[in-house]
C-alpha cells in the first residue's frame, strides 16, 4: 500500500484523531472527508452516505428501542423479581449465588440485547448479595457478573446481531435463532466453572427457599418471564418485524414496571429516557462514521483485495474461521466491539461468502468473539464497569475471569467447528441457507 495515498493518509488521520481523544465515530467521518478531498471527490458524498444509511435502514431503529426496553426493566422491580425466581431455582446449591448470577443473565438476555445493560442493571445488586457477610470475594463477584453479562447479546434479542445484519444483509430473525444454542452453551460453560470452583474453594450454600414459596415467587416473576415469549413469539409467528418487536418490548417493560408493579416514578422515567438517548447517540455516531468510512473502503475495493489475498493463502472454510477468530480476539483486546463489527467485519464478508460459509453461522461466531472481547484486558469494557461498581483493582477481577475466559474460548471453538450448533434451530424454522 502506498503510504502517501489518500486511503493511507485517511487511516493515519483516523488513528491520530482517536489517539487525541476524539470519539471514533467522529474520527472516521473526519478521516473519510479527508480521503474524499485528497481523492478529488465531492466531499458532500460523506453527508449523502450518512443520511442515506441512517434514514433508509429501518432495522437501525430497533437499537434505541432495545436500549430503552433495558432501561425500563432496570428502573422497575422486574429485575428484583427475576432475581428472587433465579435464587429459588439454583440458590440452594454450593456456590448458589454465583449460579444465580449466571441464570439471571440468561433470562435477562431474552429481554435487553445488551451486555452493558445487563452488567449495569444487576451488577450492583449481585455485588452486594454475593459479598454480604464475606460469602465471596468482591473481585470474584465482579468477575462472575462481567462474564455472565456477555450472554446477553448472544441469546436473542441482540443489538450486535442487528448491527451485523446491517452490514451483511443476513436475516435478523434467523440470526436471533442462531444465537440461542451458543448462548446456552456459553452459560453452561460458566456454570461448570462455578461448580468446579465452588467445590475447590468451599463456597457457601445458601439457605434453600421452601418449596411451598416457589409457586408464589414464580407467579410474581411471571410477567417478567413472559417478555421473551412475547418478543420472540411475535417475531417468529410473523406478527412483528424485529424492529416492531423492539418497540413492543419497550412498551411491555414500561407497562409491567409502571402499571403492574407500580415501581416507576416520573423521575425514574425521565432518567431512563435520558440514559437511553445518550447511549443511542453514542452508538448512532459510531454507525454514522462506519457508514461513511465503509464507502471509502468500498471505493478502494478493500474487501475484494482482502478476498484475493486470503485466496492466495488457500485457506479452507475452517482455516478462514480460525484466522478470523484469532484476529477478532486480538482486536477485542484494544478496540470497542461495535467499531470492530461495523468496520472490520464487513471486509471479511465477501471472503466468507466465496468460501461457502453461511452468513448466519459467521455472524454468530463474530458476535461471540466480540462479546469475549468485552472481558479481555486491557480494553475489556465490562471489566472497567465492574471495577467501578465493586471498587476492586482491575488486576484482581482479571485474575478471577481467566478460568471463565478459557471455558468460553473452548465454547467458541465448538461453535466454529460444528456449524450445526448455530444452524440447527434456524433450519428447524425453515432457514434454507
Amino acid at each position: 500500500m502506498n503510504l502517501t495515498s489518500p486511503f493511507s493518509l485517511s487511516l493515519v488521520a483516523i488513528t491520530a484523531l482517536a489517539f487525541l481523544g476524539l470519539p471514533i465515530g467522529h474520527s472516521m467521518i473526519a478521516g473519510s472527508i479527508l480521503y474524499l478531498l485528497l481523492a478529488g471527490q465531492d466531499m458532500g458524498t460523506a453527508a449523502e452516505q450518512l443520511l442515506n444509511g441512517m434514514y433508509s435502514n429501518y432495522v437501525i431503529l430497533s437499537v434505541p428501542l432495545f436500549i430503552l426496553a433495558a432501561e425500563f426493566m432496570n428502573i422497575g422491580s422486574m429485575t428484583d423479581r427475576l432475581m428472587a425466581f433465579c435464587n429459588a431455582l439454583v440458590g440452594r446449591f454450593r456456590g448458589g449465588l454465583a449460579q444465580v448470577n449466571i441464570l439471571q443473565s440468561i433470562i435477562f438476555a431474552g429481554m435487553s440485547g445488551s451486555a452493558i445493560a445487563d452488567a449495569a442493571g444487576t451488577g450492583r445488586m449481585m455485588q452486594v448479595m454475593m459479598t454480604r457477610d464475606g460469602r465471596y470475594t468482591p473481585s470474584y463477584a465482579a468477575a462472575v457478573t462481567a462474564v455472565s453479562s456477555v450472554i446477553g447479546p448472544i441469546i436473542p434479542p441482540s443489538i450486535p446481531m442487528v448491527l451485523y445484519a446491517l452490514v451483511s444483509d443476513a436475516s435478523i430473525g434467523f440470526l436471533f435463532l442462531g444465537g440461542v444454542i451458543p448462548g446456552l452453551l456459553m452459560a453452561l460453560s460458566q456454570m461448570i466453572i462455578v461448580a468446579i470452583t465452588a467445590r475447590r474453594k468451599n463456597f457457601p450454600v445458601e439457605k434453600p427457599v421452601p418449596l411451598r414459596k416457589i409457586p408464589r415467587i414464580t407467579w410474581e416473576a411471571l410477567p417478567s418471564l413472559m417478555m421473551p415469549v412475547v418478543l420472540l413469539g411475535g417475531i417468529y409467528s410473523g406478527v412483528m418485524t424485529p424492529t416492531e418487536a423492539a418497540a413492543v418490548a419497550a412498551a411491555y417493560a414500561l407497562l409491567i414496571s409502571a402499571g403492574l408493579y407500580r415501581s416507576v416514578s416520573w423521575r425514574d422515567f425521565y432518567q431512563s429516557l435520558a440514559v437511553s438517548a445518550r447511549t443511542t447517540s453514542s452508538i448512532g455516531m459510531l454507525i454514522a462514521g462506519a457508514l461513511v468510512f465503509n464507502y471509502v473502503v468500498t471505493v478502494e475495493n478493500i474487501p475484494e483485495g482482502v478476498k484475493a489475498l486470503l485466496a492466495g493463502w488457500d485457506l479452507s472454510p475452517v482455516g478462514f474461521l480460525i484466522f478470523v477468530n484469532i484476529l477478532l480476539l486480538l482486536l477485542g483486546c484494544v478496540l470497542e466491539g461495535t467499531a470492530i463489527l461495523l468496520i472490520v467485519v464487513p471486509v471479511f464478508i465477501p471472503t466468507a461468502q466465496a468460501l461457502g460459509i453461511d452468513l448466519v453461522h459467521f455472524g454468530v461466531v463474530v458476535v461471540v468473539n466480540i462479546m469475549i472481547g468485552l472481558i479481555t484486558p486491557p480494553y475489556g469494557l465490562l471489566l472497567f464497569i465492574m471495577a467501578n461498581i465493586s471498587g476492586e483493582p482491575l488486576r484482581d477481577i482479571v485474575r478471577d475471569t481467566l478460568p471463565f475466559l478459557f471455558a468460553m474460548i473452548v465454547a467458541l471453538a465448538i461453535l466454529t467447528f460444528v456449524p450445526e450448533t448455530v444452524l440447527w434451530l434456524p433450519r428447524l424454522f425453515g432457514y434454507q441457507g
